[in-house]
């Protein structure tokens, strides 16, 4: 590409977009292969625990059952029998139990509770002191403050009770170590075991066959059997992130496909001499693909190497806001950025020759009068490939309807790139619908000025149209990822806000609340019901368009007086025999399962129960997807801690919070308010990616835009030479800028309307969509703006130069 503008718009794009796509590979790579860091079981061979994920077989109709795995939220813990079965493997020096459990100390320090011999685990040494002995004994981390012989208060499931310094370790977290009776009966789970540390240098697969049924996790896994959160977040950035990935691979292709063919169009007239001169059709095509990779290769080398980067920077960003565990490792290698170049590479090759096929195929005798005017109509072949792309948005759009859930929300992608392409495609179609009808108001504001830009816009449609398309994408994209978030914390806060009964709300500002809190608040006087609130999160297979998959799904175990503190809307059952082995489904998730009917789903230690289901509710966005006794959720988690109790009555509750430590109250106004928080944190992650992407847009536009006016020096030099004045042109090239930003504007605003109006039915159930005017307002004039200042900078710049009477 010749020029300095087109050279550096397009090498500016492509180093964007490979360092956008690199990202998100860097992202991906990292949730595959990254582990968490090993700590505590620095000392260990290995380490073996429960099952971390559940394993099940889908039909597929017409096809082989598919076998699908989801996570474990929790530990599963491990029988200590099997401890004895490993010490018997050879090799195996000594086998440790391990426990953890969080524990709440009096100075408000959360630290996580083990026994005295997971203590050999790392290189903990007593930097004061002596072990534990007695259970009312234990050893502290130096950085709790505390000295040998200090008596303190630790709350681990219970009521703080008084417990003596017996000695300190000098390095590690904050960690509290009871003796091993002590820590058996405080972790809640007696008989069993978190993880079995293997102490010695025993085979991987004689431990596996001494645990048949177990993890047996090795090097760099062990981190993953110390910190299962990090293996739980893996499969969500695996989606979100291959999600956004193709979602930047169409949007660069999209963006480079307008920008390099108006690149082309500009070089037209040298492009029509070499076929008017006898240069074959291949040869032309050969000189703008040579042209484009001069620039394209140099370009994606850059974005691959700022990749890294850039990844790095999202990773961090996300494991600061809390969206990720601290223990999501980060992994670097040349992988992501090698693809994301050669994806740049490929695009560029591709988008050019597409647009040299029209150049290259015009007769030798035509090629100059060719080059000089566009012709009226547009190749049969765009015609249908864009009519194909609209009908494959309206197919996305019936399966959004179909669909519920997180399903739904993924197809909302697939929408709007498929309306997108369609609208490139059939762009100067939509261009000469915008000029017939924004540009008679146009004329109503300046009829000079108005006419001419209603006959340049009309008369370069296909120009017109590849400008259209970035405008139409910015405002598309921005406009669905935005609201979509908006909508989804608003349908959470309208639903808590309509379904919560409580007159006050009971909280913890450590791990959680003993379950003894929800006993003392339910005996105060005036307190009518107290429903204790465990979160967790449980695999189901959801059935959705006629076929089922394993899905992690948000549960919470109540009390049994939870039809007086909530109402999930229940739509069939009751929500009063929630008890024992019974459930209650939401409504996106229940998948044709009716009241009576027993649901298959395992709990969040992987134990599979057949549930009866009692209740279905529409609310669950608010309340869950699912709801479980909390006697139920609290056996089988790794701390049965409460997360919050709902209150109905009005008491006095200060001896509650009195004799609990971090315990407080808060209004029902507070406590939605802090959801309403959870769920935009949670979904930072894609709008930190989605700025990415929207940013990549607005780089694209701005360059396309500016491209397309300086191109059109020639134009202006004719309009100056016939009479227009300097500021005739400007006016011009105003309004012809509002008929074709408008135009664009109304298509992506068209789009993001059908999109959203589909997700906020689909998916969260409401009327309409939430839209905030004032970012809705900062959507529009963050597209508008730039794209403005693109058309009307370049253009007050070639209008400074003397007009040339040659118009070379």
């Amino acid at each position: 590409m010749r020029g300095r503008g087109p050279a550096a718009g397009i090498f500016a794009a492509l180093a964007f977009a490979a360092a956008l796509v690199g990202a998100c590979g860097v992202l991906l790579e990292s949730a595959l292969r990254a582990h968490a860091p090993v700590e505590r079981f620095g000392a260990a061979a290995a380490v073996v625990t429960g099952p971390q994920s559940v394993e099940d077989r889908m039909k597929r109709f017409g096809e082989e059952p598919e076998r699908q795995s989801r996570p474990l939220t929790e530990r599963a813990p491990v029988p200590l029998t099997v401890a004895v079965k490993l010490r018997a493997v050879p090799g195996v020096r000594d086998v440790v139990a391990d426990v953890s459990f969080p524990v709440l100390l009096s100075t408000g320090q959360t630290v996580t509770g083990h026994g005295w011999e997971s203590a050999a685990l790392r290189p903990s040494r007593l930097s004061a002191g002596r072990a534990p002995q007695a259970p009312d004994e234990v050893v502290l981390s130096a950085s709790a403050g505390a000295r040998p012989g200090d008596e303190v208060r630790v709350q681990a499931g219970g009521a703080p009770r008084p417990y003596r310094v017996s000695g300190l370790v000098a390095d590690g977290p904050g960690a509290a170590y009871f003796t091993t009776a002590t820590a058996a009966a405080l972790g809640g789970h007696p008989g069993r075991a978190d993880a079995l540390a293997v102490i010695g240098d025993a085979d991987g697969d004689a431990l596996r066959k001494a645990a048949p049924g177990l993890t047996v996790a090795t090097g760099a896994a062990r981190g993953d059997a110390e910190d299962p959160a990090a293996a739980a977040a893996r499969p969500g950035i695996v989606e979100l992130t291959a999600s956004f990935g193709g979602l930047a691979v169409m949007t660069a292709c999209v963006v480079l496909g307008g920008l390099i063919v108006l690149s082309v169009r500009e070089r037209g007239r040298e492009l029509a001499l070499l076929r008017a001169v006898g240069a074959t059709p291949g040869q032309v095509r050969g000189v703008i693909v040579r042209d484009t990779m001069r620039i394209a290769v140099p370009a994606a080398v850059t974005g691959g190497a700022l990749s890294l980067a850039l990844g790095a920077g999202m990773h961090a960003a996300m494991v600061r806001e809390g969206v990720l565990p601290d223990g999501f490792g980060l992994s670097l290698s040349p992988l992501p950025p090698l693809a994301a170049a050669a994806t740049a590479v490929l695009a560029a090759a591709a988008t050019s020759l597409l647009a040299a096929l029209r150049v290259s195929r015009i007769r030798p005798v035509e090629a100059l009068g060719e080059a000089a005017a566009e012709p009226s109509g547009l190749p049969r072949w765009r015609v249908v490939t864009g009519v194909a792309f609209l009908v494959l948005g309206l197919n996305a759009l019936g399966f959004s309807v179909g669909a519920t859930g997180p399903t739904a929300n993924a197809s909302l992608g697939g929408l709007v790139i498929s309306l997108i392409i369609a609208t490139a495609f059939l762009g100067p179609l939509l261009a000469r619908f915008g000029t017939r009808v924004l540009g008679r108001a146009a004329r109503s504001v300046a009829p000079v000025s108005g006419r001419m830009a209603r006959h340049a816009a009309g008369t370069a449609a296909l120009r017109a149209g590849s400008l259209i398309t970035p405008v139409a994408l910015a405002v598309a994209f921005g406009g669905v990822q935005l609201f979509a978030q908006s909508t989804v914390a608003h349908a959470a806060r309208v639903q808590a806000e309509e379904g919560l009964r409580a007159d006050r709300v009971v909280v913890s500002s450590g791990p959680g609340l003993p379950h003894g809190v929800a006993e003392a608040v339910r005996r105060t006087p005036g307190v009518t019901a107290a429903t204790p609130v465990k979160r967790t999160g449980v695999v189901m297979a959801v059935k959705e368009l006629g076929e089922k998959n394993l899905r992690s799904l948000d549960a919470r175990g109540v009390g049994p007086d939870a039809a007086a503190t909530m109402d999930p809307g229940v739509s069939s059952g009751r929500l009063a025999d929630l008890r024992g082995n019974a459930v209650a489904l939401g409504r996106d998730v229940a998948g044709g399962v009716d009241v009576g009917d027993t649901a298959a789903l395992w709990l969040a230690d992987g134990t599979r129960v057949r549930a009866r289901v009692v209740a279905v509710y529409d609310r669950g966005f608010g309340f869950g997807d699912v709801l479980l006794p909390r006697e139920l959720v609290a056996a089988h988690s790794s701390a049965p801690l409460d997360d919050h109790v709902l209150v109905r009555g009005d008491a006095d509750l200060a001896a509650v919070t009195t004799a609990y430590a971090g315990v407080r109250v808060v209004s029902p106004a507070a406590f939605r308010t802090g959801l309403s928080q959870e769920i935009r944190l949670q979904g930072f992650a894609g709008r930190m990616i989605v700025a990415a992407i929207t940013g990549f847009v607005l780089i694209g536009l701005v360059t396309t835009l500016a491209v397309a006016t300086a191109a059109r020096r020639r134009e202006f030099a004719l309009l100056r030479l016939v009479g227009a004045t300097r500021r005739q042109v400007l006016r011009m090239l105003r309004l012809e800028a509002a008929i074709v930003l408008g135009t664009g504007i109304a298509a992506g605003a068209l789009i993001a309307a059908v999109t959203l109006l589909t997700f906020a039915a689909a998916v969260t159930g409401l009327p309409l969509p939430s839209v905030p005017p004032l970012t809705c307002a900062a959507v529009l004039l963050g597209t508008a703006g730039p794209a403005a200042a693109a058309i009307l900078l370049p253009a007050r710049a070639v209008l400074r130069r003397r007009t040339s009477p040659s118009l070379s």
